[in-house]
């Protein structure tokens, strides 16, 4: 990995104030990490995106599925899910140093209909994947971190920087698994419909029939493509949004776990406090102290 690249890194979150622990930037989209030790599952929706090992080493978790990305490689996102990010390598003297930037699907559907002939799309796989960053992505990421010491030249030359690295993407080596994302009307674009019904009520029992209606797909096809792309089935992923929407509120001081039970859908808050220790490990109430105590990363 480029040592400019780690000294951009630094350089930048030194700026945003030091020490560990995400650092939003003036650049929409665009948020710096550093940890100076492992850190425990941190829960999170990520929105598709290129997220960037500079040093060290994290892990994500979604559904069944893990993936492990260290220095030199990218994870991407292709749409909305909900994961359980850890770094896994990192210390005082070399602390993780990464980076996530937001991808905007529509921007990369204008690159990829510029491209002739375009990527063919793989064959069908889940909607996150582990690749190497390589050269002119990393160029176009270190373009963006110094694009951050001219703040008021962020709004004219962000958005080409930003179309230089979907097009970078979309011809690489993992352009037919990158396509997906902006193919429209393909499958991932169909489940990302799909996914923002669910979001748009938690509280609302799962109808597959009507998910897999508003995808103009089957109910068994529908579930299939849901279950290879987010690595969970619908219910499981509501369960895992209720859960982490019910978090959010808790470390919001907005409700106590019962409270925030009730408020995402559950009507037993027993219930409530095993699958939130099924998936964070520990009860409601012990979480959210440890959780106020550190950043996520």
């Amino acid at each position: 990995m480029s040592s400019a690249l780690k000294l951009a890194l630094n350089r930048q979150m030194d700026r945003l104030g030091g020490g560990d622990g995400p650092f939003a930037t003036a650049v929409d989209g665009l948020y710096l990490m550093r940890a100076t030790d492992a850190t425990l599952p941190a829960p999170r929706i990520y929105r598709p995106a290129l997220c960037i090992v500079a040093q060290g080493a994290k892990q994500v978790m979604l559904g069944e599925s893990t993936f492990n990305y260290r220095e030199g490689q990218a994870l991407v996102i292709g749409l909305e899910l909900p994961v359980l990010g850890r770094v896994v390598q990192a210390s005082a003297e070399q602390p993780f140093l990464g980076l996530n930037l937001d991808l905007d699907v529509q921007v990369m559907r204008d690159v990829l209909a510029q491209l002739d002939p375009p990527p063919r799309p793989g064959p069908d796989a889940s909607g996150v994947f582990v690749g190497h960053l390589g050269e002119a992505l990393s160029d176009c990421v270190l373009r963006l971190l110094r694009l951050l010491d001219t703040p008021e030249a962020i709004p004219v030359i962000q958005p080409g920087i930003m179309r230089e690295i979907c097009y970078w993407l979309l011809t690489g080596p993992n352009a037919g698994e990158v396509c997906k994302i902006a193919l429209p009307n393909g499958p991932t674009e169909r489940i990302a419909g799909a996914i923002h019904q669910l979001r748009e009520d938690i509280t609302r029992a799962v109808r597959i029939d009507a998910l897999a209606a508003a995808a103009n797909m089957s109910p068994s096809t529908f579930h299939q493509h849901f279950k290879t792309l987010t690595s969970m089935t619908p219910l499981q992923y509501q369960k895992q949004l209720r859960l982490l929407e019910a978090r959010r509120l808790m470390l919001a001081g907005e409700a106590n776990a019962s409270g925030a039970a009730y408020q995402v859908g559950y009507e037993s808050a027993s219930q409530f406090s095993r699958e939130y220790a099924r998936m964070f490990g520990t009860p409601p109430k012990r979480d959210v102290a440890v959780a106020r105590l550190s950043p996520a990363i």
